[in-house]
């Protein structure tokens, strides 16, 4: 599946129409409903959320008032470098180099240092409560299916689309990622902040501030379950794709 082909588009406006333009504009990205640096600590803690870190935002941000001084725990240290790799993505075009760097960053305190920043070399499954639930794009079909991946996103960063077209795409980038689950570890996180990379990098930068991560800890049930179209990359149904697609504009309500 392409993600540039536009094979869903006609039923995506048919569920999201000329409603997704109308909650961008009424959506407050002004500083008053919180500046880029809250935005993106606020985006680094759903996000690990999700993945089981156990601290939550109001807990993070009292940390930063704490006048004691402490060395961070290992989840703390988890939301902190997943904030340094927004930042990253934040100040750098989007490109296939800079997000391998990104992921060496977030990374830090999930894999060991050789395997940040690496596309991994070996097979990988995601595993829920009755085993494995689904099995990723071998090892050795990794580094070229990703070269192919980037190419897309290249070309879709180079076309004037429209909002709704943006949004779609965002979407696509992310689910399709998630299928390719190229690292050995840390791809929802890196493919939750591809989603918004790519947002910003056609919306402009206040698009960092969608509470995207924070819908999708919200809805968590529901984010995996769209997530999951078939056991293995070469079985998944994309026709079902549609459940997935319209929650980054549910975000926004």
């Amino acid at each position: 599946m392409k993600i540039a082909d536009k094979t869903y588009f006609e039923q995506y406006h048919s569920l999201i129409g000329k409603d997704l333009e109308n909650l961008v504009n009424k959506f407050d990205l002004t500083e008053q409903n919180g500046d880029l640096g809250y935005q993106t600590q606020a985006s680094a803690v759903y996000s690990s959320n999700i993945e089981g870190n156990t601290i939550d935002l109001n807990s993070f941000m009292n940390l930063g008032f704490s006048e004691e001084k402490f060395k961070p725990t290992k989840e703390v240290q988890e939301i902190e470098d997943l904030i340094s790799a927004y930042k990253l993505a934040q100040e750098t075009n989007l490109d296939e180099k800079n997000f391998l760097k990104s992921h060496k960053i977030l990374a830090k305190q999930l894999v060991i240092a050789s395997l940040r920043g690496k596309y991994r070399n070996d097979k990988v499954g995601v595993f829920g409560q009755s085993g494995l639930v689904y099995l990723a794009v071998e090892a050795e079909l990794v580094a070229e299916t990703m070269k192919a991946f980037f190419k897309e996103i290249n070309h879709l960063l180079s076309l004037d689309i429209t909002i709704e077209e943006t949004f779609y795409f965002a979407s696509l980038i992310h689910l399709r990622f998630a299928h390719i689950h190229p690292f050995r570890d840390g791809n929802g996180r890196a493919a939750r902040l591809l989603e918004k990379w790519f947002l910003a990098k056609k919306m402009g930068i206040d698009f960092w501030k969608i509470p995207s991560e924070k819908y999708y800890k919200e809805h968590q049930p529901e984010y995996y379950n769209s997530i999951n179209l078939g056991v293995n990359f070469y079985e998944l149904n994309y026709d079902n794709c549609l459940a997935f697609l319209k929650m980054l504009p549910n975000s926004l309500k």
